[in-house]
């Protein structure tokens, strides 16, 4: 076996790593990390790849276990761990571009999983230092940060590429938007799923309420049956606008209130986020996306927000506008990132179709990935929306057992959504 710690995982760096491998397995290590090897981490790593004909091996560390990697693991930021165990024939059988400067590793692995398995070992075969300590709420915004561009730029040419080659690529040619056959009570709704926030209920609602437009729209709480004071705030909101659902069903997570939100009778043709802890920045978002709707017409339309602590005072990152998203390639690229934005409006009709998944993480992104791939999606690029960030936030500083768990289903979602793709 070769043991390497990589100064950089350009294409270079992999092209000479693997002419230099005098044995079949390579390790490949992360130089920013401290790697402690358990007594049998490289024999263990090095059995399973002989064993199963694996191109690339990985393994969980004491206490840090990782999740299996799936068809949709595409994203460059998947947690492999600091070292990696790889088939030196799969590498040269899959080859390495060599036009990458920091995406060398990611082509490779992306290459290699087009014929190969890449394995998990569930043991934990070494510990070590942790290469990013900061908390989850931090790391998940990076790829939208102006200072990695040049980078993102390249992981979204290593993916394309990927998609081109598996046949799960999607040209930038989209379906009408059908008219709707129904009638609506309003032409928009601004849609809310709460639970338990007494703290930002009420903002949130004045928000949505406060909006000037120059047609009907109405606000839709879904009340997902609170134990705190918050059911009790929005029966004092006095405005036949507000319509204050509580769902029959006790095991409706995010999703589910969604869908609660858009089958009923009182939804518009448009419906149009705000959680429970944010706010539009002004009067004119609701009016806002109508129009953007209105013009494609388009299936859904996706905002940019500010990121601001609890007292709406600005915080980095700042700014989330997701301007990595072009029409022509916005739906491909979308596979490799963990979200799209915010805040989203739908069209109700084409949504209803769809569904959201009932869960309380990823179910936005489901549903975009399923518009994606048929319709085009709306894109604006300044602030509309003020995001708070704060210690009630569900996804602040998530355990890492929750976090795998997060990651997971969006794996799963990219999975099920590249077979679509795949099958036409």
């Amino acid at each position: 076996m070769n043991i390497v710690i990589s100064k950089d995982y350009s294409s270079a760096s992999m092209q000479r790593i693997f002419d230099a491998a005098d044995s079949d397995v390579v390790f490949i290590g992360d130089p920013r990390v401290k790697i402690n090897p358990g007594s049998r981490m490289f024999d263990r790593m090095t059995q399973v790849i002989r064993d199963t004909g694996c191109g690339l091996v990985y393994a969980d560390a004491a206490g840090h276990p990782r999740i299996d990697y799936q068809r949709g693991s595409i994203r460059d930021g998947f947690d492999f761990g600091p070292v990696v165990g790889v088939s030196v024939q799969a590498a040269r059988e899959a080859g390495i571009d060599r036009g990458w400067k920091w995406g060398g590793l990611y082509d490779l692995r992306l290459r290699i999983s087009e014929s190969h398995a890449i394995v998990r070992i569930p043991e934990p075969l070494y510990s070590a230092s942790k290469s990013d300590a900061r908390p989850t709420g931090e790391r998940q915004f990076d790829y939208v940060d102006p200072r990695n561009r040049d980078f993102q730029i390249e992981m979204e040419r290593i993916a394309t590429a990927h998609l081109k080659r598996i046949g799960a690529w999607l040209p930038p040619q989209f379906k009408d938007v059908p008219v709707a056959a129904e009638t609506f009570p309003v032409k928009a709704s601004v849609v809310v799923p709460v639970r338990n926030r007494e703290r930002t209920i009420l903002d949130a609602v004045q928000s949505a309420l406060a909006q000037a437009t120059d047609f009907d729209f109405n606000v839709i709480v879904v009340d997902n049956h609170s134990t705190d004071r918050t059911t009790e705030l929005l029966r004092t909101v006095v405005d036949s606008r507000l319509k204050h659902i509580v769902p029959e069903r006790r095991d409706l997570g995010i999703g589910g209130c969604w869908n609660e939100a858009i089958n009923s009778p009182d939804c518009g043709q448009y419906a149009i986020q705000l959680d429970s802890d944010d706010l539009y920045i002004n009067d004119r978002v609701v009016r806002r996306f109508v129009a953007e709707l209105d013009a494609g017409p388009y299936a859904m339309a996706i905002g940019s927000y500010t990121m601001v602590d609890f007292s709406l005072k600005e915080i980095p990152p700042g700014l989330i506008d997701h301007r990595e998203w072009t029409r022509e390639n916005g739906r491909n690229n979308a596979l490799r990132i963990n979200g799209l934005g915010a805040p989203r409006a739908f069209n109700t009709p084409i949504v209803r179709r769809i569904g959201f998944p009932n869960v309380s993480y990823g179910e936005d992104y489901a549903v975009a990935l399923r518009i994606s791939r048929d319709y085009e999606i709306a894109r604006i690029y300044d602030s509309v929306y003020l995001c708070r960030r704060w210690e009630g936030n569900s996804d602040s500083a998530l355990p890492l057992e929750v976090a795998n768990r997060y990651d997971w289903y969006k794996d799963w979602l990219r999975t099920v959504e590249l077979q679509a793709r795949m099958r036409g």
